[in-house]
């Protein structure tokens, strides 16, 4: 049985107009004990039964805000009602931390992080995908391997498969692999087209491909992967996201200093990165972020955080949030069209999830990161005094959803 949250939280914050979509903005939980927060909220949708709202299931995790990327066990919360109401944060036992042994090292802890989940139409299943973080004295262990994990939701159960990992080629560059964060391309064949990055564990620069696989049998399949893309700025191009309008595909992807956009025909051999830049030519501000993909069948979209909005105030310039058409033959923002998704209340958005919903309906998930220092001045005095900075700016961690109502049908859902 669904239990409902107080209605309080659940209210639309406000509506947001353009041509083709309308933004209904409002909360699916809120709260703050001043030391863990809630993190990575992206949901996937189960096609809905004939005049009925969809099963919506979005996963999310606990961060210790006292260090860097130390998190737990993923939740999840459901909706059937379409975001009126959803269940409070249930743990998921199959991912939990558990003990893991890496070149004779046995001290060393192991879960799943930065989960997608996301419907795939040929097999009818729910699967998500990320990828795992290992831990050595609760702190993320800064040599170490990492796989493409997924796992499988059984909606007559309600929960999750084990999850497992994609068995990449059997060289050292792939022993840290991850997905994490990427949003991925269904065909209607059934193969997959999964954006990822790879590194030597021993490594500091990423490169990032896009690998072509088939999932049969609860098994995710790899089959090929294309071009290695990467640009020689720090730690190169990483947390990709992949999706396609008309005859395109286009990935986007996150570098230090500089988001970048590549374009392809078939979704494997791209060409060569650039930088995002509004339609003036001037820089977007985005930088050390994600971005992400939202599809329309009359036009494409990029959500997005930047720098140049009044927001020095936070962390890496990641509130707030926006959305913005995208000019598909230039590969350029296109400035006028930008709007503000999600507000900025002081605390990061950078790490969020778009959700097919239906024909008339995409939502865009966001977590308030609770914590503003970065993690080279980060110490327990300066946390607490950050978080009760950030929750006089108003952040409360909450668990925002962004709906983009369209006023036009959109004829590219659940047709990938």
């Amino acid at each position: 049985m669904l239990r409902a949250l107080p209605a309080a939280l659940l209210l639309p914050i406000f509506l947001v107009a353009d041509p083709l979509y309308e933004i209904d903005l409002s909360v699916a939980r809120e709260g703050f004990d001043g030391k863990m927060c809630w993190v990575h909220a992206r949901a996937g949708a189960l096609p809905p039964e004939q005049g009925t709202d969809p099963l919506v299931v979005m996963t999310l995790q606990k961060l210790d805000i006292s260090g860097s990327d130390i998190f737990y066990g993923l939740n999840q919360m459901r909706t059937v009602d379409g975001g009126l109401t959803w269940t409070a944060p249930e743990e998921l036992e199959s991912f939990s931390r558990v003990p893991f042994t890496w070149r004779d090292e046995s001290d060393l802890e192991i879960t799943v992080c930065d989960f997608w989940p996301c419907w795939h139409p040929r097999s009818k299943t729910l699967i998500g995908i990320g990828h795992t973080v290992v831990y050595q004295d609760n702190l993320v262990k800064s040599v170490r391997p990492r796989g493409i994990a997924y796992a499988t939701y059984n909606p007559n159960q309600g929960n999750w498969s084990d999850w497992r990992t994609v068995k990449l080629p059997d060289e050292s560059r792939f022993e840290n692999a991850g997905a994490g964060c990427a949003q991925r391309y269904d065909f209607p064949n059934g193969d997959l087209l999964v954006p990822f990055y790879f590194k030597e564990p021993e490594g500091n620069q990423y490169s990032t491909t896009v690998m072509r696989a088939r999932f049969e049998n609860g098994e995710i399949r790899y089959l090929e992967h294309g071009s290695e893309l990467t640009v020689p700025i720090k730690r190169g191009l990483y947390e990709p996201s992949i999706t396609k309008f008309g005859d395109r595909f286009f990935l986007t992807m996150r570098n230090d200093d500089h988001g970048y956009v590549a374009v392809s025909h078939d979704g494997l051999t791209f060409s060569t990165p650039k930088r995002w830049r509004f339609d003036d030519g001037t820089d977007l501000g985005n930088y050390n972020t994600q971005q992400h993909w939202v599809v329309h069948s009359e036009a494409i979209f990029l959500a997005y955080t930047r720098r140049g909005a009044n927001n020095d105030h936070v962390t890496r310039h990641r509130a707030p949030l926006f959305i913005a058409q995208i000019d598909p033959d230039t590969l350029q923002v296109i400035n006028s069209t930008e709007q503000v998704l999600v507000p900025d209340y002081g605390a990061r958005l950078g790490n969020f999830g778009v959700t097919k919903i239906s024909e008339s309906e995409t939502w865009v998930t966001v977590t308030e990161w609770m914590q503003s220092s970065s993690k080279e001045v980060r110490t327990r005095d300066r946390v607490y005094r950050d978080s009760i900075r950030l929750r006089d700016r108003g952040a409360n961690n909450r668990v925002w959803v962004a709906k983009i109502k369209w006023n036009q049908p959109n004829r590219s859902i659940f047709i990938e």
